[in-house]
């Protein structure tokens, strides 16, 4: 059986740059196993997904305790490595982030999705701030011996509206790609960008792999490749599409009856 440190060192492997790891993202040990049965590397949870699968809002809503149940179960219906969206490590502080996140790991997690946006807030922590809570994520990772994948999530690109994202947007991104990872990241994740050229620079430029999030607009699959992109996720929209298909056959059944 693979190991979870194997798993850990597979899912850093699979981020290669041009050649991108395919995301799509589950929320429950069910969709688990049907996206590994049709050939996943990996498995990866959306934290929009799993919150309103369970009847919660994003945005950290759905109990610590239900997280950690919830990826308990899905690792272990499932033979491959498990990336969780830990939105923004349900604590402010660095010491908290590291406490609940050795927790993550201990499930057999190994990888961590973790976001810059303050939860419930407006506005985003401070780099400072930030890289002090990777920091804190890295240790963790050093304290449990497990070299989980950190994909440092920065909201800049979403607190601004696309049509308004430009090369300034791009170079501050830049500064906190290359800040996040001197501070224990690997992987610096980007949602909300669409537009190819922003993409491509950020790329070439970024010190640790890219991921974009899937959205109406964004380039597809190949030509994300070519822009030199390392990891590509759908977030909500599995779910989405899940839904809205019980929605239409429902429809179909309640109207017969």
């Amino acid at each position: 059986m693979i190991t979870q440190i194997e798993r850990a060192n597979l899912l850093k492997k699979l981020h290669v740059k041009g050649n991108p790891l395919i995301l799509f993202n589950i929320w429950d040990a069910g969709s688990a196993k049907a996206i590994q049965e049709i050939g996943a590397k990996v498995i990866a949870t959306g934290s929009w997904s799993v919150a309103a699968a369970h009847g919660y809002d994003d945005g950290e809503k759905l109990p610590f305790d239900l997280v950690l149940a919830n990826i308990q179960r899905i690792i272990a219906s499932v033979d491959i490595p498990v990336t969780v969206d830990f939105e923004g490590g349900y604590g402010k502080s660095p010491t908290e982030v590291k406490d609940n996140v050795i927790k993550i790991i201990e499930t057999g997690a190994v990888g961590i999705n973790f976001e810059d946006q303050i939860v419930d807030g407006e506005d985003l922590y401070s780099i400072e701030d930030q890289c002090a809570r990777i920091n804190a994520i890295h240790e963790a990772a050093k304290h449990t011996e497990i070299p989980v994948f950190i994909n440092a999530r920065t909201d800049i690109f979403f607190k601004t509206d696309a049509t308004n994202h430009n090369d300034e947007l791009v170079e501050k991104a830049l500064i906190r790609a290359f800040a996040y990872t001197e501070s224990g990241a690997t992987g610096f994740f980007v949602p909300g960008l669409k537009e190819a050229k922003h993409i491509k620079k950020l790329c070439e430029r970024s010190p640790i792999p890219v991921n974009i999030m899937v959205m109406s607009n964004t380039p597809q699959t190949r030509e994300l490749a070519e822009l030199g992109v390392a990891r590509i996720s759908y977030g909500p929209g599995p779910y989405c599409q899940v839904m809205d298909f019980l929605k239409e056959v429902g429809c179909k059944a309640l109207s017969m009856s």
